[in-house]
């Protein structure tokens, strides 16, 4: 009895530890506002889970940011893409929070900033770090102001809370973000699959999706089904926050078989290495087709996330003839709301004969070994482990055109593409670049690495490549002022910019011949000078603008305006 006293008041004692285990009142927000959530930790993205929560900013750039404890500034990183101006900032209690898509930083940061631009002559700064002493912050203390930059679709702040250690992601919730959230997760549909050969879901050796019912807030039911060996779920569901109707992520999934927890997983915390795995928690195929993710209930060998917990089987259930199964799937908000739905399973063996198709491809892949293979002058290379199993793979060429498989398996690693170009002139071979063309309307330019007689690529995505040719030059054009203009009321000078090829590569800009820099809003092709940076000597100026594509084509740009100094 005593012993049983002790196990619970230590069981007590440990939930509570757990519950405690991040300081939920050390940050305070680091918006001045009402905290909406437009993205929220570990929510499905392309080849990756969110690393953190998008707070609104009312569709509105230039809100002040707030540092949410003391600390000091540890890193900052321009970019064209990715988080765009971004601010790390550590704290004494063992943390980082992070910001990003900023519009600009405090001053004081934002002219060290630009000072390293200048000296670069570029807009992008890389991974600059610093010591405690270079820029402390005290809480409360303004770091930086909203903005849109990077790979942003509106104005928003991107907030995260790492491990300063392990550099591991945690949701920031747990850290006193409290966004309100009085609505259960809404569960849009369930797919079930036969995990083998001989597995059977209504006599058919095939996945399907069943159809689902709600039956109340939070509640769903489905209709009986009859299986037979290992059979798995999967769940296409979304969260939707109060005050906002974005579809966020969920916190947790969970999968109960006879009362007995199968599969459980929640988004408190993970690292940026095992991200990638998100390809093989959702049905990989089924999205690359569909645009619908649907997240597993299962684990396959080679998916190592942390965030899966108390799995029995894998997930996967053995449906044995004769005896009956009650599968509950439970999904759950941070907040605790949850949503469930309740499949009732008979199991029946199936006397229908299954006789697997037989691959009749040439192109078999061993995961662990090397491949390379060739055809009409394009060959493909797989380093070892490029796949997470071993596949068999489809591999021709058309019309110039590498067709390699479908897009509908996830990897691991990149693999090389390679086009023999022999056949063409210098001049030729200047204006061509390797696309991947599975959008013919839309192709992509892929890093085209040239040599003598060969262009080549790396890409994670199978699918479709071949070249394309560029000989257009990019289009400059002044918005807002033509030449020979006094624009001295302007704060700013702005051009637009576009290249119907290639893609834009880079530009270069100078005013009465010193370089200025000028940041590109790619979303809308504008490129922005602001006059602030430096003092212009005299009212008559020359402004010059370079622009090349991905594949060499220039144009230039020149015009004179006109600006009187404001003291």
């Amino acid at each position: 009895m005593k012993r049983l006293f002790f196990i619970s008041i230590l069981f007590l004692a440990l939930k509570g530890y757990c519950q405690k285990k991040y300081p939920k009142n050390y940050f305070t927000n680091p918006l001045d506002i009402p905290t909406v959530l437009s993205g929220t930790f570990g929510e499905l993205r392309s080849n990756h889970f969110h690393s953190g929560v998008d707070i609104k900013t009312q569709r509105k750039e230039g809100l002040k940011i707030y540092a949410p404890a003391d600390g000091y500034v540890s890193r900052i990183k321009v970019a064209q893409f990715g988080f765009g101006k971004a601010l790390y900032i550590t704290h004494p209690n063992g943390y980082t929070t992070v910001y990003a898509h900023l519009k600009k930083f405090a001053p004081k940061i934002e002219e060290y900033v630009k000072f390293i631009q200048y000296k670069k002559e570029n807009y992008a700064t890389g991974n600059l770090f610093f010591k405690e002493d270079k820029f402390p912050v005290n809480k409360g203390e303004i770091i930086g102001f909203t903005g849109d930059t990077g790979s942003s679709g509106a104005p928003h702040l991107h907030y995260e809370v790492r491990d300063s250690k392990t550099a591991n992601i945690i949701n920031p919730l747990f850290f006193g973000i409290n966004p309100i959230d009085s609505k259960p997760p809404v569960l849009e549909s369930i797919k079930a699959y036969t995990l083998t050969k001989n597995s059977r879901i209504d006599n058919k050796n095939k996945n399907f999706i069943l159809p689902i019912k709600k039956i109340a807030e939070g509640k769903y039911s489905a209709n009986r089904i009859f299986a037979a060996g290992s059979i798995g779920f999967a769940i296409n569901t979304f969260d939707r926050l109060d005050l906002a109707p974005n579809k966020n992520g969920i916190y947790s999934l969970e999968m109960l078989v006879n009362g007995k927890r199968y599969f459980y997983h929640n988004v408190e915390t993970f690292s940026f290495s095992e991200t990638k795995f998100i390809n093989l928690h959702i049905d990989y195929q089924h999205y690359k087709k569909y645009r619908k993710k649907y997240q597993k209930l299962f684990r396959v060998k080679p998916n190592k996330l942390s965030t899966y917990k108390e799995i029995t089987n894998d997930g996967k259930i053995d449906i044995q003839n004769g005896f009956s199964y009650s599968v509950e799937i439970i999904a759950k908000d941070y907040a605790g709301n949850k949503s469930s739905i309740k499949i009732p399973i008979t199991g029946k063996e199936s006397n229908s004969l299954f006789q697997k198709q037989k691959d009749t491809t040439e192109y078999k892949i061993i995961t662990k070994k090397f491949h390379r293979f060739s055809k009409d002058g394009i060959s493909i290379a797989f380093p070892k482990n490029t796949f997470y199993e071993d596949v068999y793979l489809d591999f021709k060429v058309e019309n110039g055109i590498a067709k390699v498989h479908q897009p509908t398996i996830p990897l691991n690693k990149s693999f090389t593409l390679t086009f023999d170009v022999s056949k063409f002139s210098e001049s030729e071979k200047q204006q061509l670049y390797i696309a991947n063309l599975e959008y013919s309307k839309y192709p992509r330019y892929q890093n085209t690495r040239k040599k003598d007689s060969t262009f080549y690529t790396t890409s994670k995505t199978l699918g479709n490549y071949g070249l394309l040719k560029d000989s257009i030059k990019p289009t400059i054009k002044t918005l807002y002022f033509k030449d020979n203009q006094w624009i001295s009321k302007f704060t700013t000078l702005k051009v637009k910019i576009n290249d119907i090829g290639s893609g834009i590569k880079n530009w270069r800009a100078t005013i009465d011949g010193e370089w200025v820099l000028m940041q590109y809003n790619h979303k809308k092709g504008i490129l922005t000078y602001n006059f602030s940076d430096k003092k212009l000597v005299g009212s008559k100026h020359i402004f010059k603008i370079v622009v090349s594509d991905n594949v060499g084509n220039t144009n230039m740009l020149s015009t004179t305006f006109f600006k009187k100094q404001v003291n």
